[in-house]
């Protein structure tokens, strides 16, 4: 008998994902960017948010873990309570201590909180869907993700630009807090594991077998993530630092105009989010995981346009509608392949590992993404006026890497 997809608990999960993502939306969008207003400084605006990164590679894992030996539910309502108080006392503190350090350590801990949350939430969907359904519950929650992402920078950039940071502050902290309250009403079945050993001894035995599986039992899952290692280094990295320091600083804009479009265009980056995430569900039985290498290839070329135009155009207007159409296009292709890809590790990976897979998965996958903030923080900071000579150095790479990409899941997959 099928089960249906939105059931009682899964529309739950949906409900409490929309308020949460959207407080941690417009939080990403406004700390970083009141911190860039501040300093102007590219360089240091990519360290920070390589620090940032930190946290959520080293607790995915552990959230992983978590996730398979305690009620997800618990885990989810948790961290939305802890997240509520961690933006609370930011909000007190700003005044008095040094911006810097306390927007560093904020966003180390909230990006930590995510890396933990989000294991729990993506080991919930098989638990609460039918097998045939998998595929659409990611579409859902993937869709959800972009639509806060897309709502959260919009009207957080207009709520900053008016007020400045500390409504955007206070509004978090209430979703963070309504999302926590929503999600204690919600049943996930869950079988309690055995442990062997102390803490330490089963965190070690878990980290062991999800990667034994990753690596020997599973090896094109763990061939297909150290490409998308590669894109997160070389693509991904370019526009997180490249869309706010583009629009804010380089862009012939003033100031509040700067950030207005800054926080459209992190909505326009949202909605490429969530047009991939209404696709991937309208196209699921259609799309061919052999073929999902195409995406990236399309992703890595819209990266050309945008070089073009920084070299020829002075118009800021110009410049900001290539940018953020083809960020639109990138979006949208890597949120398809991201539905694809996870909806593929979910099948074919048991339940009692799916938690601790899917938190290495995750880690692996964002490894890169510190180092490349960092290094596009330096490389912008150095190549002033030849902004588009770091644009197309990150096409072509990404192209190459892409393509590469190709191989695996046309030949590897196949044999599965």
């Amino acid at each position: 008998m099928n089960q249906k997809l939105f059931s009682r608990d899964f529309t739950l999960v949906v409900i409490g994902q929309i308020i949460s993502l959207f407080g941690n939306a417009a939080l990403r969008f406004a700390l970083p960017l009141y911190l860039l207003n501040r300093t102007g400084s590219s360089a240091l605006y990519g360290t920070v948010m390589a620090c940032a990164f930190i946290p959520a590679i080293l607790l995915s894992p552990v959230g992983g873990m978590i996730a398979d030996r305690v009620n997800k539910r618990n885990v989810m309502v948790i961290l939305d309570f802890f997240t509520a108080a961690l933006i609370l006392a930011f909000g007190l503190l700003m005044d008095g201590v040094n911006l810097v350090a306390l927007l560093t350590v904020t966003l180390m801990i909230l990006f930590g909180i995510a890396g933990a949350y989000q294991p729990s939430v993506q080991a919930a969907i098989p638990a609460l869907v039918g097998q045939e359904q998998i595929m659409a519950a990611n579409s859902v929650v993937n869709t959800i993700s972009s639509l806060a992402a897309l709502l959260g920078p919009v009207l957080g950039g207009i709520l900053y630009s008016a007020y400045g940071l500390k409504p955007v502050l206070w509004v978090c902290v209430a979703c963070f807090v309504l999302s926590a309250v929503m999600e204690i009403f919600i049943h996930i079945p869950f079988q309690k594991q055995l442990s062997e050993g102390g803490v330490w001894q089963t965190v070690k035995l878990d980290f062991a077998q999800s990667v034994r599986f990753v690596r020997k039992d599973r090896p094109v899952i763990g061939k297909a993530v150290l490409s998308v290692c590669g894109i997160n280094l070389f693509l991904s990295s370019m526009i997180t630092v490249a869309l706010p320091y583009l629009v804010t600083e380089v862009l012939a804009l003033d100031a509040a105009q700067a950030n207005r479009l800054y926080g459209y265009a992190e909505g326009i980056l949202a909605a490429g989010g969530l047009a991939g995430g209404i696709c991937a569900g309208l196209l699921a039985k259609r799309l061919s995981v052999q073929k999902a290498g195409r995406l990236i290839v399309i992703s890595a070329g819209c990266m050309f346009p945008v070089s073009v135009s920084l070299a020829v155009f002075s118009s800021g207007m110009v410049n900001y509608v290539i940018l953020t159409a083809s960020c639109f296009a990138v979006m949208t292709c890597c949120t398809i392949f991201t539905v694809q890809m996870m909806t593929f590790f979910q099948t074919v990976t048991p339940p009692h590992l799916l938690g601790k897979v899917i938190a290495v998965i995750m880690t692996m996958s964002m490894c890169a993404q510190p180092v490349g903030n960092a290094m596009y923080g330096v490389l912008f900071e150095v190549s002033k006026g030849f902004e588009y000579v770091v644009v197309l150095f990150a096409g072509v790479v990404s192209l190459g890497i892409a393509v590469g990409m190709r191989g695996i899941f046309k030949g590897d997959l196949l044999d599965l």
